[in-house]
């Protein structure tokens, strides 16, 4: 989970969105499944920010950040993992919690 976090963070900063850059701010939750081999399933907003730029930008970024590193194999047989995060972005960049 943390491999992720930084993943996108760090893509969704270097690629922010202009309308960021001259000082749009917003907060969205977004869940996002990944395949066991590290594949992006789906993306769903499940709170949008109210501003299309951010939200948008936010599933670029997931999928600019793709390939993710493939789900450790476990006694549970985990196919898939689901990642719900609220994206924050502020003037120079994002990040996720």
């Amino acid at each position: 989970m943390q491999a992720w976090v930084r993943k996108v963070e760090k893509t969704g900063t270097l690629n922010l969105p202009d309308a960021v850059t001259r000082g749009l701010e917003g907060r969205l939750v977004m869940t996002v499944v990944i395949r066991r081999d590290g594949s992006v399933v789906d993306i769903t907003l499940t709170t949008p920010s109210g501003q299309k730029v951010l939200d948008d930008a936010a599933i670029r970024t997931v999928r600019l950040s793709e390939p993710f590193a493939p789900l450790p194999v476990t006694k549970e047989g985990v196919d898939e993992l689901y990642i719900t995060r609220t994206w924050n972005y502020v003037s120079g960049g994002v990040s996720t919690y």
